[in-house]
């Protein structure tokens, strides 16, 4: 793809912004954008036509390619939800099942990572612990410099859910993790659920898709999820949901009961009741414009991982800081550590630091609040998550780095922000 083609895809982005936050919400291309509003267009002008006609073959087709985009045996091993966090909803409903109607003990655990996503984290809580079961979140240090120091954690987590007899019913595993961002040793850490007997293994890749190998056959979950609109080009929204034995997805239905109910989680996904579903057809399109880059998905997503540690050491040579985690640990995201001056003690100072960066210098950036550890002096608590996708320019990241290196220069504190 030429430049002056790929400024073209992305023309609808605001200019004057230097957007280095595709984690959050992603991009989507013009020319998948005007397919996206082909089939809108569609339903409008005959919905009868497309429901009966057009909407089941093309959410199969979606279903199709993504089974050859993640190595799954099956294309009924796959099913097409509207976020990852409705794939989790799915699991999770499942297990607070296990827990009502007695499969499991009450008291039994429940093991996630105390990164895992807030939605995610509170998923958890409002359907297993309401369930009778218990929640163990896994303790991670930041900055994370091994996989070593994961997977022992993780271990001592399983070993707490064992206490007093009981079991580990479930263990939610991210893939990436959004804030810190940390490619996270999934295939070990299933391994480890495995030999620890832990019932269901459920892995959020909810940022995986487009920005790091799937196959979830070596993985080897029970359940994989991940979005499409965040770094699959995707407009908002579409996920899949993979279940690795289909025995299984008998008993897995969409929290949102509609006519499909009873036949099957792909099917009862296909249709939830009128709404917008042509975020969920597009991915034919989406494969046209991602062939159009050398390499295809994989050489995009090389050549973003190169560029956002290219762009994350450049950072922090000029602000005299750190990366959180090592380039391997990385994917198309990097936490690039900012000046200790900037007095970042709290998440609302994160908040508002950010905010401060969209208002006043059109960088739009999410910033992390790390708490310091015990016996620290002067330690790094504020961390930026920078993203690098095919849009992205150099400019976007001079300007952040000339931007921290302005507030510093001028005292600038976030206890100015206060209020």
């Amino acid at each position: 793809m030429s430049p002056s083609e790929l400024e073209s895809e992305f023309s609808h982005h605001d200019p004057s912004v230097a957007r280095i936050n595709n984690g959050s919400f992603g991009s989507c291309p013009s020319s998948v954008i005007a397919a996206h509003q082909h089939h809108q267009l569609q339903w409008l002008k005959q919905p009868d036509h497309y429901y009966y006609n057009t909407l089941k073959p093309s959410i199969l087709s979606t279903r199709h390619f993504i089974k050859h985009l993640i190595c799954a045996n099956s294309v009924d091993e796959v099913c097409v939800v509207d976020n990852a966090t409705t794939a989790a909803a799915v699991v999770l409903q499942h297990v607070s099942w296990c827990f009502i109607e007695s499969k499991f003990d009450l008291g039994d655990a429940a093991v996630m990572l105390h990164y895992a996503y807030g939605a995610v984290k509170k998923s958890v809580h409002a359907y297993v612990k309401r369930a009778g079961g218990r929640v163990i979140e896994v303790k991670l240090p930041f900055p994370l410099l091994c996989n070593d120091d994961i997977v022992d954690e993780f271990k001592k987590a399983l070993d707490l859910g064992k206490v007093g007899g009981k079991k580990v019913r479930l263990a939610v595993i991210d893939h990436i993790t959004s804030m810190p961002s940390v490619v996270i040793p999934v295939k070990e850490l299933v391994q480890l659920c495995r030999d620890e007997g832990v019932d269901f293994i459920f892995v959020d890749g909810a940022h995986a898709i487009g920005n790091v190998e799937i196959d979830v056959n070596d993985i080897g979950a029970d359940f994989y999820t991940s979005n499409l609109h965040k770094w699959f080009f995707c407009p908002p929204s579409v996920a899949f949901l993979h279940c690795a034995n289909t025995d299984k997805m008998k008993d897995l239905h969409h929290p949102v009961v509609s006519h499909e109910y009873g036949n099957g989680i792909a099917v009862e996904s296909g249709w939830i009741g009128t709404r917008d579903y042509s975020a969920q057809v597009v991915v034919p399109e989406v494969m046209e414009f991602v062939n159009r880059f050398e390499g295809g998905i994989e050489g995009i997503r090389k050549r973003n991982h190169e560029k956002v540690v290219e762009m994350g050491d450049m950072l922090v040579n000029a602000w005299g800081t750190n990366l959180g985690s090592p380039p391997e640990m990385s994917s198309s995201m990097v936490m690039v550590g900012l000046p200790v001056s900037l007095g970042i003690s709290s998440d609302a100072d994160a908040l508002n630091l950010r905010t401060h960066l969209r208002n006043s210098y059109k960088v739009e950036v999410p910033i992390y609040y790390r708490a310091p550890e015990d016996g620290e002096v002067n330690p790094i608590t504020g961390y930026a998550r920078i993203s690098h996708q095919v849009y992205n320019k150099l400019d976007d990241y001079l300007r952040f780095r000339d931007a921290v290196i302005k507030l510093v220069a001028d005292g600038f504190t976030c206890a100015h922000l206060d209020g």
